[in-house]
């Protein structure tokens, strides 16, 4: 993502833009004199408003420019905001604005909008740029149809993801491809229909169509996290009948399945197999097994695995560091946990707040003030990635100019000794 803002700051009006994503941090930088963070009044309900609609009036001037058409993150990125402020409407009125442009008769620009009104959780009007793009002079091919499937599993409208691909396929004459086909399992895995969606296998036979390792990767972690243990044997035997060959993802849902059975052990032989495979265990198969050890108590054997990140050249992820924070807290090694939430800090991971207000109460519990307060001024001092409620936001003065705080006061706001 940064990548992508540094070729963004070339255009002054997307800069411009981009500022205007954001506002003046609630909470300031710590200057090296200061013992305490100091927060900036928040901004007015009013004037977050009319921040909003200063935004969406520019990206629609904006948009009159071919080449900003093209930053896919930049409009990732606005409708997201909008629709974290929960202005539907602003979402509807940029997309709408789209269609004037030239752009509309390409498939893969109908396609960005589709899919942009799933991320919006606005599906109706992902259907209904859908059907209008016939008279916008754009083709439909299987492409769109999985882009509006898309739109629907992610609006978790999976009845209606079943529906289209059994009806709008017929109906505009598209014949499903392996995508659509892993679509629909998806949908079914998260109506908790199993075995409709390991049925589908039959039906891609039947179809001329051949699973792949998604196909299987999805089956898999949908009957481990079930506990049917039994069924996700089926699933393998299927893969293996198949010309699929695993890789490290497919074991990676095994290795989760193991942990969840409480089959640390076995989950740890399993990786030292995949070595003997030719296999490189990355950081989910290690993830796997500090949860399992963490699942456990056993915080020792964690840090072990912990040590092997840096030994295999994997780096840590968010999920690394909010199985193992809260498990050093609990565990009293409160050391630990101040060390892995300022390396998390440090490398941008998104984690939620919430780890590092428990990390922040455990030492204030344990008479550890100035620690605590050490954390605080840490975390306000730097660029700062963090994920609230599934959004991935970030705090950047060179770019965003404090979007996280702007965007989640009342969560980041409340980080405190």
């Amino acid at each position: 993502m940064q990548a992508v803002h540094r070729n963004l700051l070339k255009n002054p009006n997307t800069h411009l833009l981009l500022r205007s994503l954001s506002s003046s941090p609630a909470i300031s930088s710590s200057s090296s004199s200061s013992s305490s963070c100091r927060r900036k009044p928040p901004i007015s309900e009013e004037a977050q408003q009319l921040e909003l609609d200063s935004l969406v009036d520019r990206f629609k001037k904006c948009s009159n420019n071919y080449r900003f058409r093209r930053k896919h993150g930049v409009y990732d990125l606005t409708v997201r905001r909008l629709a974290s402020a929960e202005r539907f409407n602003s979402v509807q009125d940029i997309l709408e604005h789209q269609k004037q442009f030239s752009d509309i008769s390409k498939e893969g620009f109908s396609i960005r909008l589709i899919s942009l009104y799933g991320k919006a959780n606005m599906f109706d009007h992902a259907r209904k740029l859908f059907d209008e793009l016939p008279q916008l002079n754009c083709p439909r091919t299987v492409k769109s149809f999985n882009a509006l499937l898309t739109a629907a599993l992610e609006t978790k409208d999976y009845d209606t993801v079943t529906k289209l691909f059994h009806e709008l396929s017929d109906e505009i004459s598209v014949e499903p491809n392996i995508c659509s086909y892993n679509i629909l399992i998806q949908a079914l895995c998260k109506m908790g229909s199993l075995s409709s969606a390991f049925s589908v296998l039959e039906s891609m036979e039947k179809n001329g169509v051949k699973p792949n390792l998604i196909t299987f990767d999805s089956l898999l972690n949908a009957f481990y996290n079930a506990s049917q243990f039994s069924d996700a044997k089926k699933v393998w035997g299927e893969m293996e009948k198949s010309v699929c060959v695993p890789d490290v993802m497919i074991y990676n849902a095994k290795l989760r399945g193991l942990v969840s059975e409480g089959n640390t052990e076995e989950a740890v032989k399993l990786v030292d197999n995949l070595r003997d495979q030719g296999l490189k265990p990355d950081v989910f198969s290690f993830n796997a097994l500090m949860k399992g050890y963490c699942d456990n108590g056993n915080l020792e054997e964690a840090k072990k695995i912990y040590d092997e990140l840096g030994k295999n050249e994997c780096t840590p992820n968010r999920w690394t560091f909010e199985t193992l924070i809260p498990c050093a807290v609990e565990k009293g090694d409160l050391a630990f946990a101040v060390k892995l939430c300022k390396v998390s800090i440090n490398g941008k991971w998104s984690i939620d707040v919430s780890f590092l207000q428990g990390v922040v109460d455990a030492l204030v519990k344990e008479s550890s003030k100035e620690e605590a307060q050490k954390l605080v001024e840490f975390a306000a001092s730097k660029t700062y990635h963090a994920s609230v409620n599934g959004l991935t936001v970030e705090r950047d003065e060179g770019v965003h100019n404090g979007i996280f705080w702007y965007d989640f006061p009342s969560r980041m706001g409340k980080l405190r000794f």
